[in-house]
């Protein structure tokens, strides 16, 4: 069983709240908008780190981080992108490669939205943990906390910081 902290759209923010969170997962997902590597350099000091670059990120991000990053985590496929979209509505750069080869859990930011739902015609879940930086639209700040055994994600959990 492995415990993941899912967060995204740092925009450059890491603060002891955060980290906090990150010192009790087994590893760390960043969708993509890190902003700045010592957002990236404090997590890995603590944590294992997979992540993708997004689109503020600079050439130092591109080089360290790649656009997609698909694994398998326990006996789970997943593919983090930071512009994916959501069921129904994904973006034409991953549209056709999603719909032949549906990843089990599909994950991007970019919105600054909190979004889980599933997949039913691709049979996949997606997931979006919103923004925990303090750049942007979003009124809260967010990020997901989940478990995967095996082939099960299980123990969903929102964590919500103070509005902005």
């Amino acid at each position: 069983m492995k415990k993941i902290l899912l967060l995204s759209d740092t925009h450059g923010y890491i603060d002891n709240a955060i980290l906090k969170h990150v010192k009790f997962a087994d590893e760390v997902w960043h969708a993509g908008d890190i902003g700045d590597l010592k957002v990236t350099d404090a997590i890995k000091k603590l944590k294992p780190l997979r992540g993708v670059y997004g689109n503020i990120d600079n050439a130092e991000a591109r080089t360290e981080f790649p656009e997609n990053n698909r694994f398998m985590c326990e006996a789970v496929d997943v593919w983090i992108t930071h512009i994916g979209g959501y069921p129904n509505k994904y973006n034409i750069r991953i549209r056709d490669e999603i719909v032949l080869n549906p990843p089990d859990l599909f994950i991007c930011g970019h919105s600054h939205i909190l979004k889980v739902m599933p997949d039913k015609k691709l049979n996949l879940l997606h997931m979006n943990p919103g923004a925990v930086g303090t750049h942007g639209f979003h009124k809260a700040r967010t990020m997901l906390r989940f478990t995967i055994d095996g082939k099960k994600i299980e123990n969903l959990e929102v964590i919500e910081f103070d509005r902005r």
